[in-house]
């Protein structure tokens, strides 16, 4: 099949200059068209005729979260309203929401981005791809809908929710690819499983998005579905929406749209870049966003660059899965840990299943308790419960250096959800 969406560079050079040119022509942009961006760069005392280089991108000021909700409705608008043709806002609960608008040509290369990642995939225009995330203000269902459409599969929006409507597009509509959170992944393959559909599916990839995933949900969900593929797409709002980077078929990393945009990898302590291969937070500057361009924007989202060329032979760069975010951190006894390091132990003990809940909470004796909910596999002996727990307990001390009790649940005694999974029910507040 001809590759009609991958970049235009053919070497690293190509890709240095063209970046160049993006950063030079953002921060130009972000200059002359957002009376915030002009403020916050006079203040580090940068101008449009200061970036010669691509090393002056450490002299670029970042942007936060905060600076988007304290700058609400239209946080980073760089170009006159009259040129905005959409708005997408973020899912978050708590403040007010973050808000990006998209001029037509945003939408264009959004949908060019997203067409690239089931390119990746190594999707054809005979695929049938039920999208399962929402739709509304935020970016998951339309994002994953443009993409297909410019790629040229069959669309079936089915939306979130509704398992007994799902089942039946799956079977009725002979599904080839599902787009959808982890956790409604998995919910859909119990399902499956439950009421024997596994002969009358024709799934072959799944397409994660929205939340992490560990390896035994990754593999529950492949051997209950009996897909080849399950994929990780990125993205959040601030840089379109998803579809900013997908794994390919060898699963070594995901590979992500670096003529699109920067990504660097910074401590989230220090704010410099980490030592090769060390996991930090990731920071975008966009190259030709219009209508909300990001400069140096922390994400808070956790992961890695992966060195080296991908077997498949792509000079798109690649970045790991992300393994949590800067601001998930829970600290027990004062030692830090994050939820995608005890997803990570126990990802790697037999005998349980993929679900887990961490519940904190704070005794008469003034210390802090952890206590992991953990489900036993399906397959799973309740009189092996003991010993099982004990095994974990031990692992979670090794590794965290912090004392955890463990209690072995029945699978799927946990609640399944459509949307993003709660690991963390911190009881202490």
């Amino acid at each position: 099949m001809r590759r009609r969406f991958q970049p235009a560079y053919k070497t690293s050079e190509e890709l240095a200059a063209l970046q160049l040119a993006g950063l030079q022509w953002t921060v130009r942009h972000a200059w002359e068209g957002s009376s915030f961006y002009r403020r916050r760069l006079a203040e580090a005392g940068v101008t449009p005729e200061s970036i010669r280089s691509f090393e002056d991108l450490q002299r670029l000021p970042f942007v936060t979260a905060q600076d988007l909700q304290a700058n609400y409705p239209w946080p980073l608008l760089s170009v006159p309203m009259s040129d905005i043709v959409r708005m997408h806002a973020s899912t978050g609960t708590t403040g007010k929401r973050k808000v990006m608008v998209y001029t037509a040509k945003d939408i264009h290369d959004w949908a060019e981005m997203f067409a690239r990642c089931y390119e990746t995939a190594e999707l054809t225009r005979d695929d049938r791809v039920q999208i399962c995330v929402g739709y509304g203000v935020w970016t998951a269902g339309v994002g994953f809908q443009l993409g297909c459409e410019r790629f040229g599969a069959m669309a079936i929006p089915a939306g979130p929710g509704n398992i007994d409507m799902q089942l039946q597009f799956i079977v009725d509509f002979r599904t080839t690819v599902l787009c959808c959170t982890a956790s409604m992944a998995l919910l859909l393959a119990e399902e499956i499983d439950k009421r024997g559909l596994r002969d009358k599916i024709h799934v072959k990839k799944v397409i994660f998005g929205a939340e992490r995933s560990s390896d035994a949900m990754r593999a529950k969900v492949k051997t209950l579905i009996g897909a080849d593929h399950i994929f990780d797409i990125p993205g959040l709002t601030e840089v379109y929406g998803p579809g900013t980077g997908l794994d390919c078929p060898h699963h070594t990393g995901i590979h992500y749209w670096a003529d699109y945009y920067i990504l660097e990898i910074l401590d989230p302590d220090t704010l410099l870049p980490v030592r090769e291969g060390e996991v930090g937070e990731m920071v975008y500057t966009t190259l030709r966003k219009e209508g909300a361009p990001l400069i140096r924007y922390r994400s808070r989202d956790l992961s890695r660059a992966i060195a080296g060329v991908c077997p498949c032979g792509s000079l798109l760069p690649r970045h790991d899965r992300i393994v949590g975010r800067s601001d998930d951190m829970f600290i027990v006894r004062g030692v830090n840990i994050y939820p995608s390091h005890i997803d990570e132990i126990l990802s790697r003990q037999k005998g349980i299943g993929s679900e887990f809940q961490i519940h904190l909470d704070h005794s008469d004796d003034g210390k802090d308790y952890m206590v992991l909910k953990v489900e036993r596999d399906d397959a799973g002996k309740p009189e092996e419960d003991t010993v099982l727990a004990a095994l974990i307990e031990r692992a979670i001390r090794k590794e965290t250096l912090v004392s955890g009790n463990v209690e072995i649940v029945d699978y799927q005694a946990l609640p399944r959800t459509e949307r993003k999974a709660k690991r963390v029910f911190d009881h202490r507040t």
